[in-house]
C-alpha cells in the first residue's frame, strides 16, 4: 500500500501523521517512509533517535520502494497542482491532515476541489484537535461531514507528547507517558480505518 500525506497548509501535523502512520503500518509489514518535505522533518526526527522503520529521501525511495510492502510519503507543504496530480495518481490513499481552524480548513477545501477533479482516493484527517470544552474539532468534523467529504472518523488530539517524541526521535508509542498512550491510540484508530 502506498499512502501519501499532503496538505496545502503547513503546521497541520503532516510529518507527524506520516511518521505515525508508518509506525502503525510497520506493525503489519515492512514499511518505508519517504521524506519529500523540503524541511526534511521525518529525516530529522529519525536522526535524533530510533524509528521502527527506514526513512529516506525521494531519490533513495525510488531505489528502495520495491523492497517494502508499505510506503508512506511525506510531501512538501502546498504542493503545486501538477505535483499534487502526480502524487494522487501514484498512491492508494492520499491523507489530507488539517487542523480545525478556519484558515487550515479553507486550504483543505482548496485541495479537495483539485482532488475531486482528479477522482482520487483521499480522506481528510482532523489533527491538533484542542481539548474540551473547546468544540472546534467537533464543529469542523460536522461541517466536513455535511459537505459530504471523506473523513476519518478518528481525529488526532492536540497533545504536547508529540513534540517530546519528535525531540527524542521516536514515535509517540515509544515514550513512557500516560499521554503517549492516548496519542498513540489516536493513530492506531486511524491506521485501523486504513488497514485493519
Amino acid at each position: 500500500m502506498i499512502i501519501t500525506v499532503a496538505a496545502f497548509k503547513g503546521g497541520v501535523g503532516k510529518s507527524t501523521t506520516a511518521l505515525h502512520l508508518a509506525t502503525y503500518l510497520q506493525s503489519k509489514a515492512d514499511t518505508l517512509l519517504v521524506d519529500g518535505d523540503l524541511n526534511r522533518s521525518a529525516l530529522d526526527w529519525s536522526n535524533r533517535g530510533k524509528l521502527p522503520f527506514k526513512v529516506v529521501d525521494e531519490k533513495q525511495g525510488v531505489q528502495l520502494a520495491r523492497f517494502y510492502e508499505h510506503i508512506v510519503i511525506d510531501t512538501p507543504a502546498k504542493p503545486q497542482v501538477e505535483e499534487l496530480k502526480t502524487l494522487a495518481k501514484g498512491c492508494d490513499l492520499l491523507v489530507v491532515p488539517t487542523t480545525p481552524d478556519a484558515i487550515a480548513l479553507a486550504a483543505t477545501v482548496q485541495m479537495v476541489d483539485i482532488l475531486q477533479k482528479l477522482q482520487t482516493n483521499y480522506r481528510i484527517l482532523l489533527t491538533i484537535i484542542p481539548p474540551h470544552p473547546n468544540k472546534a474539532g467537533e464543529d469542523a468534523k460536522t461541517a466536513l461531514e455535511k459537505a459530504g467529504l471523506p473523513l476519518f472518523q478518528t481525529g488526532i488530539r492536540r497533545l504536547a507528547v508529540f513534540q517530546r517524541a519528535a525531540l527524542e526521535g521516536v514515535p509517540v508509542n515509544a515514550l513512557k507517558d500516560p499521554y503517549a498512550r492516548i496519542a498513540w491510540r489516536c493513530y492506531v484508530r486511524v491506521g485501523e480505518e486504513i488497514l485493519p
